[in-house]
């Protein structure tokens, strides 16, 4: 089993490859949501993305799906009263995030 320390390590380095792909800035802007806010569904992190990009439902769902399966850093919570899910930033990941989003290049524009 990982030691927390080196689970972190490979956390960072996970986010750190996952933003040096990223060629429109929309993987900077959605991670920032997520430093930004507490508890966030689909619906409206595709409302705030679509201010500034051009994106589908379907593929913000799909890049929120990645960022919780490969890169680790996000929880889900299931609302059973309206059949939700929430997405937040894991408490012990979002300094570090929040830390990689401020010292790596960003760009903007549409995707």
């Amino acid at each position: 089993m990982r030691k927390p320390a080196d689970l972190k390590k490979e956390i960072e380095k996970r986010v750190r490859n996952y933003l040096k792909r990223d060629t429109s800035g929309i993987r900077h802007e959605l991670l920032s949501i997520f430093t930004r806010m507490k508890e966030i569904t689909i619906d409206q992190v595709h409302k705030s993305l679509s201010q500034k990009f051009e994106v589908s439902y379907q593929s913000v769902a799909s890049m929120v799906g990645i960022i919780t399966s490969r890169l680790g850093i996000l929880t889900s919570h299931r609302i059973r009263d309206n059949d939700r899910t929430t997405y937040e930033i894991k408490p012990q990941y979002a300094d570090l995030v929040a830390r990689l989003l401020h010292t790596g290049p960003k760009k903007s524009g549409n995707s």
